[in-house]
């Protein structure tokens, strides 16, 4: 064991990963081990883990030796003491346990991707020879699990601590990837089994509440303490500190050698602990239900409470706890640039009854909205999949009639990301109606997507009873929305017509362009009960809107007749013929602001019982069947893509097509 430093240029000539994968067993009191986690390297934020690792022998040498069974007890080992380690700030124990961590899950993710969960259990099964075995009849892997569970919940979050936290998120993050590989959503196995019914089961509500606090905390990376590392006396009894194992190790399992890449990821995750729990959550959360139980990590993010109810916990809700829902929705609005903070987001709105009522209650609505909105703004370089969790959310938010009203009442200043024109102010309801509109303007130019129409028609639809003070910006495009949808209409009613004429006699399916215009006819017809629904219920609040539609009055009169709008347009009819005649009444050549002034007047005028009741328009958000077969790719894809210190090859991923985005 000298103590020089060099460099390893060929991975056979590492002397301490060629023992650890070689034919001989090693006891777990040899000193190899020792020297084996003593390197250094800047951690955890480095992508770039080798995949060199799959030609190691391991595989085969394994079952003979033991020796991947022996690095993990020699990692559970360690975990006992890490609470002393922490309070007594024992940060080399702390290190060289999160080295073999590191280590571990390396290997781990190999293996996952090269066997099954039955020949994985073999690995941590196979006991070494050598004298010195402290293996007994415990299973290896539930010990794992269940100590990386321990680990997460118990030791707390300090610089010291951090990177071995981060590494045991991520270690049961590449433990769940077995589901990458696999094209159908795994509903079983034994690491599911042992995560979802065994020793972890009673640490449920503790590691979800742990991992929203650190979701929550959004601590950066500590900078690397070196210092800790350097020999505390000449004869530099801290193993591997400057020799080869110390600074060669690390570039076995990373590309392009040690420290090559250091920074990159610390740079573009600059909250790689944050991340990387608020992933490990979404994965929780998502797990499907046994044939007899529930998932209980969904159960715990359904009914956790506020840290200021005082009502005492039900015995109905087992995984149930209280968390601040203050510093909660504060990190929800700051965060919402990413998927998988818009996912949380979907989550606890859709699914915690608790934090929704409590998130419709802020009066600074705007600060999750905002976010929101801006995301649907930049419609064009967003995922389809956050494009429609965004939308959801909103669709979501706008059942409730109090937001639809409270967002009337919150002016903003100078939209700084909202460049089409510029509003130097604005409600924050006209703004949502303005974005809502531009995203269904941008869907039917390119993506022609219905799910999308539905749901931005939907959440419309839910404000259109409470429409107060429409900016004229927004009446106008509400209005230009349904010019563009009447000019499209007319264009397909005029390709069905004349295919029509050419299809007599022939009775196979309609064209695309015929059943396009019973899917544009059912978004007019939304369009004009949206209209309506607002000048029944609040005509008098938005002068603005009549002022569009007078100064448009054309675009609707070939629908009067139409048998799919007869009903529905004759309220508009009425309104227009009733303000017609006032104008007509006060003069011609009339100013803006005079006609202004008549619409005022006349709103007040128009006795309401003119206007024909219709149906309350209410949408409600249901998720469909099976809806595991959504989300569980999606947030595989997050994992894939976002997950810090994590890099899959895209050969082999089955869950989705890398092409998918």
């Amino acid at each position: 064991m000298g103590a020089n430093t060099s460099q390893v240029s060929d991975l056979s000539d590492n002397p301490s990963l060629k023992a650890l994968v070689g034919t001989e067993s090693i006891s777990e009191n040899d000193p190899f081990w020792n020297q084996l986690i003593s390197f250094t390297f800047i951690s955890p934020t480095s992508r770039y883990i080798s995949t060199h690792i799959e030609s190691f022998r391991l595989f085969e040498n394994n079952p003979r030796t033991g020796n991947f069974g022996a690095l993990v007890r020699i990692f559970l080992g360690r975990t006992k003491e890490l609470k002393i380690s922490t309070e007594c700030q024992d940060q080399l124990f702390i290190w060289q346990a999160h080295n073999a961590l590191f280590m571990i899950r390396c290997l781990l993710k190999v293996f996952i991707r090269e066997m099954s969960e039955e020949e994985l259990h073999l690995q941590f099964s196979y006991q070494e020879r050598a004298p010195g075995s402290c293996g007994g009849d415990q299973d290896l892997l539930e010990e794992l699990l269940s100590n990386l569970v321990h680990l997460i919940v118990e030791v707390p979050l300090l610089d010291i601590t951090y990177s071995i936290l981060f590494e045991a998120v991520t270690t049961l993050l590449v433990f769940f990837s077995y589901q990458l590989f696999h094209k159908d959503i795994l509903r079983d196995g034994l690491i599911y089994q042992h995560i979802m019914k065994g020793r972890c089961l009673c640490l449920t509500s503790r590691l979800v509440k742990t991992l929203l606090y650190n979701f929550i905390r959004q601590e950066k990376c500590p900078p690397p303490a070196t210092h800790i590392f350097e020999p505390k006396d000449e004869g530099g009894l801290l193993y591997g500190l400057a020799s080869g194992v110390a600074s060669g190790l690390w570039s076995v399992f990373t590309l392009g050698g040690a420290g090559s890449k250091v920074g990159i990821d610390q740079e573009h995750n600059p909250l790689p602990l944050s991340n990387q729990s608020l992933l490990l959550l979404l994965v929780l959360a998502n797990l499907t239900d046994g044939p007899d139980w529930p998932n209980p990590y969904r159960q715990a993010i359904t009914c956790f409470r506020n840290t200021q109810d005082t009502s005492s916990l039900s015995a109905e809700q087992p995984h149930t706890f209280q968390i601040n829902f203050n510093s909660l929705y504060t990190a929800l609005c700051e965060q919402q640039r990413s998927d998988q903070a818009t996912l949380l987001l979907y989550t606890l709105l859709h699914q915690n009854a608790n934090m929704r009522t409590y998130m419709l209650s802020r009066t600074d609505m705007d600060n999750l909205v905002l976010p929101i909105l801006e995301i649907l703004y930049h419609v064009e370089d967003r995922n389809s999949h956050h494009v429609y969790m965004a939308l959801i959310i909103l669709l979501i938010l706008t059942e409730d009639d109090a937001f639809n009203r409270s967002i009337h009442e919150v002016i903003l200043k100078n939209i700084s990301w909202y460049t089409e024109r510029s509003l130097t102010e604005i409600s924050l309801g006209s703004l949502l109606i303005l974005v809502v509109i531009r995203t269904i303007q941008f869907n039917m130019t390119r993506t022609r997507d219905k799910y999308l129409h539905t749901n931005c028609l939907a959440a419309l639809a839910n404000m259109s009873a409470q429409f107060r003070c429409l900016h004229q910006y927004a009446a106008q495009r509400i209005i230009s929305l349904f010019a563009l949808l009447s000019k499209k209409h007319n264009k397909v009613l005029e390709q069905a017509t004349q295919s029509l004429r050419g299809r007599q006699g022939d009775n196979t399916a309609l064209p695309d362009y015929a059943q396009d215009l019973n899917v544009i006819e059912e978004v007019i017809r939304m369009m004009l009960e949206i209209i309506n629904s607002c000048l029944s219920n609040s005509l008098h609040h938005n002068p603005n809107l009549v002022y569009a539609l007078l100064y448009k009055r054309e675009l609707f009169e070939q629908f009067r007749t139409h048998p799919s709008f007869q009903d529905i347009m004759q309220n508009l009819d009425t309104v227009i013929g009733f303000f017609s005649q006032r104008l007509e009444q006060a003069g011609s050549d009339l100013s803006v602001e005079r006609v202004q002034e008549v619409i005022m007047k006349g709103a007040q005028a128009l006795p309401t019982d003119r206007l024909k009741k219709f149906p309350e328009l209410k949408f409600k958000y249901v998720e469909e069947d099976q809806p595991e077969d959504f989300f569980i790719p999606y947030v595989w894809s997050l994992v894939f893509n976002s997950g810090v210190g994590l890099h899959w090859s895209p050969h082999g991923i089955e869950l989705f097509s890398m092409d998918s985005g």
